[in-house]
C-alpha cells in the first residue's frame, strides 16, 4: 500500500497530541508523518515551563517517551524552521531542502507579543515563552547577581497567567519580584472582580509587589546599556534589574499568509469546524488555528483540534464543536481556578459567593435562575472542589449551591452521580463514559494503565482525583477489590508510607520517590510525603527541596490574614502545656504586641504578626 505524505509545521504539545492520535489509529498504515520544529527540542511541557527551575535538566520537561518518534513513518526535524509554503506545488522550503506533502498542517502556535514601550530591547529585558527563554533568564539573573553583589530586583509586565508564572519563576531565582498589570486586576480573562482582589492578597503576603491599573511608559537603562529602571505612565520610577514582558501571545500565522491562506484580521489561521483552512489540503490548529473568529489558547481545545484533524485524514467526519477554557493551575504556591461561565454572561444567572479573607479563599459559583443548574465558576485559594464541580458544568447540582462553598457542609459528589457524557479530563476531551468503558471493557483496573488508556489526567492532573474516584466506584460495583495505592507513583497506602519513611530515615522526597516509588510525583503524593516527612519531624520543613512541597501558609508557618499579618498557632500535644510553656506564649504576645485569644477549637492563637517577626517568634517557641 503506498503512504500519502503529511507535513507538520510546528513542534509543540499540539503537534505531539496529533502524531500521538495517528498511531494510536494505526494512521501510519496511510500516512508517512514529517514533523518540523524551529526548537531545538522534541515537544516539551510548555504548560510546567516554571518547574524548569527546579528540575534537574530541561529533558524532564519532554513530553511522552522518546520512543514515539522513533515510530514507523514517523520523523521528528529539530532547529528545522519552515521558511514557505507552496500551495499550488504542496510543497514546503525547510533551509535549503524542498519536501512535498499530500496533506499539510499548521501547528505554529504563537510568539510572545511585546508592546511597544520604550526600552523592550534592553539587555537584561526578556519574554517567557520557551526553554531557550527561561534559561536566558536563569543565565542572566546568576551573572548580573553575581555582578552588583546583591539579590536582584525585578518586574514582569503582564499579570495574566503567564505573568504570573514568570513572577513564579523569578521568585525561584531569589529575585524580588514585582508584577505590573494594566487592567483593574491580576488574570482579567479568568477571575472576577472579587477573585482578582483575592488573589492579590495572596500574592502580595508571599512578597511579591502587585500594581494593577498601571501602565509602562519604558525601560530605562544605565550607562552600560543594562536595564536599570523603569517608568510608569504617572511618571513614578521603580529601579529594576530584570524585565520579563508577559504580555499576551499572538498566533504565527506569518507562514499561512505568505502563501495566501486566509487569516484573521485579528490574528489566526482561518479554518472550518474540521480545522480545514482556505486550501483543502492544509489544516490549522492549536494556538495559529482561528475557528469561528476565535483563537484558543489553551492546550485542551488544541487537543481536540488534533484529534479532529487525525479523524479527518483517515476519512472521519470529526468537528470541532467547542473547547473547554476550563483552567486550573497553582500561581506562586497559589491555588486559582476558573471554569464555564465564570463572569456570569447567561442572561439570569445569580452568582453563589464564599470570601473568607482571614483564610485567604474566594470561591464563586455561577448557577441558572432558578439554582438548580451550575454554568461555571471561579476557586481562589482553595481549588479542591474543582475536579468535582468542572464536569458538572451544565448538569443540576442536586442540592444548595452554597454547600459547595461553605468549608466542611459536603462531601463531594459520587463519581457515579456523573452521566457518561460528563467531561473529566478537558485537556484530552475524555468523558466518564470514556473511563467507565476502560475500566469495564478493556480491564484497565489501576490508575496507571487507566491513564494510559485514555490520557485522562496526563496533561495537567488536574482531573487525576476525579479519575481515581471514577476508578474506585466501577471496581467496587464490579465487586474487585480496590487497590488503596496512595497514587500511580506509590504502591502503598499513606500508612504504609509514614511508616516505610519512619524505618528507613529517608528524609527527602526525591530519595522516597527513587527507593519505594516511580516517576516524579504528582499532586496527590506530594503534599502526602510532605506531611509525612513534617509528622516525623525530619528537618525543617522548609530545608531544601521538601521547601517545594509546602504550601503557602506553611511556607511561613503562620496562616495569612486580611490585612497581611499573620497568626501563629503555637502546637500544643495533647492540649497538655506547662506553666513554662504557657509564660513563653503569652511573653511573646507581649513582646510582640500580638492580640490573642482561644479559638473554637481551644488552640492558642495569636494575631498581628509581621512576616520578618515569624522566625523569631518561632525561635522562641521552639
Amino acid at each position: 500500500m503506498t503512504t500519502k505524505k503529511l507535513v507538520v509545521v510546528g513542534a509543540g504539545m499540539v503537534a505531539q497530541r496529533l502524531v500521538e492520535a495517528l498511531i494510536e489509529r494505526d494512521g501510519t498504515n496511510a500516512w508517512s508523518i514529517d514533523v518540523f520544529g524551529d526548537e531545538a527540542h522534541r515537544p516539551y511541557d510548555r504548560v510546567a515551563l516554571t518547574s524548569f527551575f527546579k528540575l534537574e535538566s530541561h529533558t524532564d520537561l519532554y513530553l511522552g517517551e522518546s520512543s514515539l518518534w522513533e515510530s514507523a513513518g514517523v520523523t521528528l526535524h529539530t532547529n528545522a524552521r519552515v521558511d514557505s509554503v507552496d500551495s499550488a506545488a504542496r510543497t514546503v522550503t525547510c533551509g535549503d531542502a524542498t519536501h512535498d506533502y499530500d496533506a499539510l498542517v499548521l501547528a505554529t502556535g504563537a510568539y510572545a507579543f511585546v508592546p511597544p514601550v520604550q526600552g523592550h530591547d534592553l539587555r537584561g529585558s526578556f519574554v517567557y515563552r520557551t526553554l531557550e527563554d527561561v534559561a536566558a533568564i536563569r543565565d542572566w539573573v546568576t551573572i548580573r547577581s553575581e555582578e552588583l553583589g546583591r539579590p536582584l530586583r525585578g518586574a514582569v509586565i503582564g499579570g495574566g497567567l503567564l505573568g504570573l508564572e514568570a513572577a513564579g519563576a523569578l521568585c525561584e531565582l531569589d529575585v524580588q519580584a514585582s508584577v505590573i498589570e494594566f487592567a483593574d486586576r491580576l488574570m482579567p480573562l479568568q477571575v472576577d472582580e472579587g477573585g482578582g482582589s483575592a488573589l492579590k492578597r495572596l500574592i502580595e503576603k508571599l512578597g511579591v509587589t502587585v500594581l494593577t491599573s498601571t501602565a509602562t511608559s519604558k525601560i530605562i537603562a544605565n550607562d552600560q546599556g543594562v536595564v536599570s529602571s523603569m517608568e510608569f505612565a504617572s511618571g513614578d520610577v521603580t529601579d529594576v534589574d530584570v524585565v520579563i514582558f508577559a504580555t499576551g501571545v499572538r498566533p504565527r500565522d506569518e507562514l499561512a499568509a505568505s502563501a495566501g491562506i486566509s487569516t484573521h484580521p485579528r490574528g489566526g489561521i482561518v479554518t472550518d469546524a474540521q480545522c480545514r483552512t482556505s486550501d483543502s489540503e492544509i489544516y490549522a490548529i492549536g494556538e495559529s488555528a482561528c475557528i469561528e473568529d476565535k483563537v484558543w489558547g489553551l492546550v485542551g481545545p488544541g487537543y481536540t483540534m488534533a484529534e479532529v484533524v487525525a479523524d479527518q485524514l483517515l476519512g472521519g467526519d470529526a468537528a470541532f464543536a467547542d473547547g473547554d477554557e476550563s483552567t486550573k493551575l497553582k500561581l506562586l504556591g497559589v491555588d486559582v481556578a476558573s471554569f464555564g461561565d465564570a463572569f456570569g454572561a447567561t442572561e439570569g444567572s445569580l452568582d453563589v459567593v464564599f470570601a473568607d479573607p482571614v483564610a485567604g479563599v474566594y470561591k464563586k459559583l455561577v448557577v441558572s435562575d432558578d439554582a438548580s443548574t451550575l454554568l461555571g465558576g471561579v476557586l481562589v485559594g482553595d481549588a479542591s472542589a474543582y475536579a468535582s464541580l468542572r464536569p458538572m458544568v451544565g448538569l443540576e447540582l442536586g442540592g444548595d449551591p452554597s454547600a459547595w462553598l461553605v468549608p466542611g457542609d459536603l462531601e463531594p459528589p459520587s463519581s457515579g452521580s456523573l452521566p457518561d457524557a460528563a467531561t473529566v479530563c478537558s485537556c484530552n476531551n475524555v468523558t466518564a463514559g470514556d473511563i467507565r468503558t476502560a475500566i469495564c471493557e478493556q480491564e484497565c483496573t489501576d490508575l496507571g494503565s487507566l491513564k494510559e488508556c485514555t490520557k485522562a489526567g496526563t496533561a495537567c492532573g488536574s482531573c487525576v482525583p476525579l479519575v481515581k474516584s471514577i476508578l474506585d466506584t466501577e471496581l467496587t460495583a464490579a465487586g474487585i477489590t480496590v487497590d488503596n495505592s496512595l497514587c500511580e507513583h506509590f504502591a502503598h497506602t499513606r500508612a504504609e508510607l509514614f511508616e516505610i519513611v519512619r524505618v528507613t530515615g529517608l528524609t527527602t522526597f526525591s530519595d522516597i520517590i527513587e527507593k519505594h516509588g516511580t516517576g516524579r510525583g504528582c499532586g496527590i503524593c506530594r503534599p502526602v510525603v510532605a506531611s509525612v516527612l513534617s509528622s516525623l519531624g525530619v528537618g525543617h520543613v522548609l530545608d531544601g527541596e521538601n521547601a517545594a512541597l509546602q504550601d503557602t501558609n506553611d511556607h511561613v508557618m503562620a496562616n495569612m490574614q486580611k490585612d497581611g499579618t499573620y497568626s501563629v498557632v503555637p502546637r500544643v500535644p495533647g492540649g497538655e502545656i506547662t506553666p513554662e510553656g504557657l509564660i513563653i506564649i503569652g511573653e511573646i504576645a507581649r513582646d510582640f504586641d500580638l492580640y490573642t485569644k482561644i479559638t473554637g477549637g481551644q488552640r492558642i492563637d495569636m494575631f498581628g504578626a509581621r512576616i520578618d517577626q515569624l522566625p523569631a517568634i518561632w525561635k522562641r517557641l521552639t
